[in-house]
């Protein structure tokens, strides 16, 4: 069966021309799913497992995460994350065709669309001689394949349209792949599984993708223009959100940041989620640990799990959400802004907040002592000086006996910059290209996602679902269409009823606004969704994307879209017509 499975894919990247990554070297089987699964399940597990490639850190992720103006990623000190520059020129909206985030990108999403129909070839003959269970995954592949063609129309501006391995794809834009994919989600939502289960496309999934569909319509008719969003399209997303809001089938999350913690499959917001869970190798945190500091070892009982010092959140970013909350920190008036779980014992321990005495502050017993399982670091949005274990010369964690580890504030060893051990992880707002702006202590950074203890590095054996539609995103779907028809009453509810949820530290729920307008609902957006792959397509749809931030200033409509990858242009050259270049590049 995996053989079957493998041939098909590559037959079919051939015929359409793709550049397909190495699938013999990249594979997520059925074997790697707890064994040799019987053909139905065999078939399926390599399309969802496939889908934590798409949204690696330096794939998908990363492509919505640096072009939008929460994420920046400079050359830390000269000496980490340049990588030829494709990062910087994202964030800067300056990539050429050839840039390799954007063709490591649409190489996993057009290689998960292939074993999208893989598995359909497999299971569409299964499903014809009457086999329930294959006509079900038959059902949740067809609304997978949809999904991924959403991402591809999203980001580049086409939909590829094949349903035979025999059969060269048809390229699809505008509202031809807008009808496409409506019709595909429409072939399925009625008959799919209705029963919630997170790490499978549902029926709550495909109305939400439904939805979104809708909402964003006006942006993929007409890339470059300005939005006309239609009452009939905001009444489908209306439609499509009550359905799952009044299903009862879900619930929002009373504490934030359970939403992205190691058990999070069970949480009743999650609607669709890549479901990890500790059982594929390639299962990772990297959400988890890309952002934070080198020198950060959050699981003390796992060594080599730590931080890289990659992207930091970008100061106008932030900065909304301080013009927010006015005088008020927003650590303590929005739980969704930040979580303290390293509970410093002795106030004399927290007096480390002028830099440059920070070393004459430190005593031989500026530390505490935790239960290496017990340690956790802060979640959200980490500022300032942070507090972890702290290696030795030998490479092992400093201990306090008994089996405790020492918890110092974190020291910058990591990276060539001026402040490399002579000063601690201070995380400060500003952050840019300069030679200053670069240094591996800049910028806020994101820990939005527990560093899951199932993994040793961080790279493997995650047990935290990546979360890929929730129940909060729906609210606010359904705000945006209700905004846009003229019911701002209505788009205030919906707001403040995610708001307000946030209940299990009462001190920092949000309270309720008295007001929405667009602006208040794209900072809303912004609050609750950041660092989840929203950003981009929230600024397209809400007329920002060709402002000014941090290091961008370019404002070219036509990057709206990414270029295609030159590789997959130059591999469809034989074909007069066939990929065509988007405009601007």
């Amino acid at each position: 069966m995996k053989n079957r499975i493998l041939i098909t894919i590559v037959a079919f990247c051939s015929l359409l021309h793709w550049n397909c990554t190495d699938l013999e070297e990249e594979r997520l089987d059925e074997s790697e799913f707890g064994g040799q699964a019987e053909l139905v399940s065999g078939s399926i597990a390599p399309a969802y497992g496939y889908v934590s490639r798409v949204w690696l850190h330096t794939r998908y992720f990363g492509l919505q995460l640096l072009a939008a103006d929460e994420g920046i990623l400079p050359f830390r000190g000269g000496t980490d994350w340049f990588d030829g520059g494709k990062f910087i020129a994202t964030h800067a909206h300056t990539p050429t065709p050839t840039n390799d985030l954007i063709g490591d990108s649409w190489n996993e999403v057009t290689t998960n669309i292939s074993r999208t129909l893989a598995a359909i070839e497999v299971l569409a003959p299964l499903a014809e001689n009457g086999d329930n269970e294959a006509q079900g995954a038959l059902h949740e592949m067809r609304a997978l394949r949809a999904y991924l063609n959403i991402l591809l129309l999203d980001s580049w501006g086409v939909v590829l349209r094949k349903e035979s391995s025999a059969e060269l794809s048809e390229v699809l834009r505008g509202q031809d792949a807008v009808d496409y994919i409506e019709s595909e989600l429409l072939a399925v939502v009625d008959v799919i599984n209705a029963t919630r289960a997170p790490g499978r496309m549902t029926q709550a999934a495909v109305w939400g993708l439904l939805a979104r569909l809708h909402l964003n319509a006006a942006v993929y008719r007409d890339p470059y223009g300005t939005p006309n969003f239609s009452t009939e399209d905001m009444d489908e997303v209306i439609r499509y959100t009550d359905n799952i809001i009044n299903s009862g089938n879900f619930a929002l999350s009373p504490e934030y940041f359970d939403l992205f913690n190691d058990d999070n499959n069970s949480n009743p917001e999650l609607i669709f989620a890549l479901d990890q869970r500790g059982q594929l190798e390639d299962e990772h945190s990297r959400w988890a640990y890309w952002s934070i500091a080198g020198d950060m070892f959050p699981r003390p009982e796992s060594p080599r799990a730590d931080g890289t010092d990659g992207p930091a959140f970008t100061s106008d970013f932030i900065q909304t959400w301080f013009d927010a909350y006015g005088a008020t920190d927003p650590a303590e008036a929005d739980a969704r802004f930040y979580q303290r779980n390293t509970l410093i014992p002795d106030a004399q321990l927290q007096d480390f907040e002028n830099r440059e005495k920070l070393i004459a502050t430190e005593t031989e017993n500026s530390f505490y002592c935790i239960n290496p399982n017990d340690f956790e670091m802060d979640r959200g949005i980490l500022r300032g000086i942070q507090w972890g274990p702290r290696k030795g010369d030998d490479g092992a964690f400093l201990t306090c006996g008994g089996g405790e580890v020492r918890i110092y504030p974190v020291q910058l060893t990591r990276g060539s910059g001026p402040d490399r051990d002579v000063a601690y992880v201070n995380h400060t707002l500003d952050i840019d290209f300069t030679n200053e702006g670069s240094l591996h202590n800049k910028g806020y950074r994101c820990s939005k996602y527990q560093f899951s203890r199932t993994s040793p590095d961080g790279n493997d054996f995650s047990s935290v679902d990546l979360v890929l539609m929730r129940l909060a995103e729906i609210y606010l779907m359904r705000a945006e269409a209700k905004l846009r028809n003229g019911d701002a009453a209505g788009a205030l509810a919906d707001v403040n009823a995610v708001r307000t949820s946030r209940t299990a530290r009462p001190e920092q729920t949000p309270e309720a606004l008295t007001s929405m307008d667009l602006d208040i609902l794209f900072r809303e957006r912004g609050f609750e969704l950041y660092w989840e792959g929203f950003r981009r397509g929230d600024q397209i749809r809400f007329g920002k994307y060709e402002d000014s931030w941090t290091e961008k200033t370019n404002t070219d409509v036509n990057k709206r879209l990414f270029p295609i990858p030159q590789s997959a242009v130059d591999a469809a050259s034989g074909i007069d017509g066939f990929l065509e270049q988007n405009p601007g590049y």
